[in-house]
C-alpha cells in the first residue's frame, strides 16, 4: 500500500470541524432550534486556546463546556468560536479554536464528532520528510469535566432568570459544574457520509 502524502485523514477531520463551525455560525443568527444543545470537549493547552488562569489550572487538560440555557456574545470565524459563560457565577469568556476541539455532542439528535486532536498536531508539525504513521492516543477512562452553560444577553439577566425558575432550575442554570454522569450512557456513533455534504442538483 502506498503512503499518504495527501493526508485524507486530515481532510476530512478538518471537512467534520467545518460542520461545527456551521452549525455555531447557525446558532449565532437564531439561536438554539429545538432541544438541541451542544457538549464541546477541548484541549485547555492546545495554541490559541484562551482561558482564564484559573479554568486552566482547575482543567490542566480537557474541559468540556455544555451550550444550552446560558451563554452569551457567541461569536464564530474561520478559525474559533468566542463564547461568554458562568462559573460558579463568575463570568468568563473563552476563545476555543476549531482544532483544539476533541468532541462535539448534541444530545437532542445522538450526533457525535470525536477528533484524535494530538494526531493532527503531529500531522500539522511534521517535517517534509514523511514518517511512520502515529498511533491513535488512547482515550482517557475518566470522562472529561463537564461544565453546564446555557444563552442569556447578559450575565446578570441570567442569574436573574435562574433565580426566577425557582427549585425547578437545572444545576447548569446556576452556573455549577455538572458532574459527567448527566451525560447521556447510551450513545452510538452516527455515520455520516460525504454525500451529506455535497450540493443536490
Amino acid at each position: 500500500m502506498g503512503q499518504d502524502l495527501i493526508r485524507y485523514d486530515v481532510l476530512a477531520q478538518d471537512a467534520l470541524r467545518g460542520v461545527i463551525r456551521k452549525v455555531l455560525g447557525e446558532v449565532v443568527k437564531t439561536g438554539l432550534p429545538g432541544d438541541h444543545h451542544f457538549f464541546i470537549t477541548f484541549l485547555t493547552s492546545a495554541p490559541g486556546v484562551r482561558v482564564s488562569s484559573r479554568l486552566r489550572e482547575k482543567y490542566p487538560e480537557l474541559m468540556t463546556i455544555v451550550i444550552q440555557h446560558q451563554y452569551w456574545d457567541l461569536s464564530v470565524n474561520d478559525t474559533a468560536f468566542e463564547v461568554g459563560l458562568s462559573f460558579s457565577d463568575i463570568p468568563e469568556r473563552l476563545l476555543i479554536p476549531f482544532s483544539a476541539i476533541r468532541g462535539f455532542y448534541d444530545p437532542a439528535v445522538n450526533f457525535e464528532l470525536e477528533f484524535d486532536v494530538r494526531d493532527m498536531d503531529a500531522a500539522n508539525s511534521q517535517n517534509e520528510e514523511p514518517s511512520a504513521p502515529t498511533a491513535l492516543a488512547p482515550v482517557p477512562s475518566t470522562p472529561a469535566p463537564v461544565v453546564a452553560v446555557a444563552p442569556a444577553k447578559a450575565p446578570a439577566k441570567n442569574a436573574s432568570s435562574a433565580k426566577a425558575a425557582g427549585k425547578d432550575a437545572p444545576k447548569e442554570a446556576a452556573g455549577e459544574a455538572a458532574p459527567a454522569e448527566e451525560k447521556p450512557a447510551e450513545k452510538s456513533a452516527d455515520v455520516v457520509s460525504l454525500d451529506a455534504f455535497r450540493k443536490k442538483t
